[in-house]
């Protein structure tokens, strides 16, 4: 498995950010990585990101209950952002209601749902997937 050249955590919870990164230190996930602890953040430093013509994460991982600006509210902005580079975004969160993974569906840059809290093996599972897709 070939790892990633950038990945982007949006996530406000520090203890799932600390785990996260351990993870991907673990299975050798990303070269660099991004974190923003709200979509407000996250979406205004993309955006300049995309304006200066610069490196692009490859995946997100975005959770979606956050303060200021949520992960649906992220998704519904971000989409409007013209970008030549196609972005895959898995959605990370503790809810397992049937409504947000079909709603979670329903973005085409969205790749998957993932509930947390996130294993080795599933984030194996996702270097995979990006594998396939790149």
């Amino acid at each position: 498995m070939k790892k990633i050249d950038i990945a982007c955590v949006i996530d406000d919870d520090p203890i799932f950010v600390f785990g996260i990164k351990k993870i991907m230190e673990l299975i050798d996930f990303c070269k660099n990585l991004m974190v923003f602890s709200d979509g407000e953040e996250a979406l205004n430093n993309l955006k300049a990101i995309i304006s200066a013509n610069e490196k692009l994460p490859d995946v997100i991982l975005l959770d979606l209950n956050m303060p200021i600006l949520d992960g649906w509210q992220f998704l519904e902005e971000f989409v409007k952002i013209p970008c030549k580079k196609k972005i895959i975004i898995y959605i990370v969160s503790s809810s397992v209601d049937p409504q947000d993974v079909l709603r979670a569906k329903s973005f085409e840059l969205v790749s998957d749902y993932i509930v947390k809290p996130v294993t080795v093996e599933k984030l194996k599972e996702v270097l995979r997937d990006l594998g396939k897709v790149a």
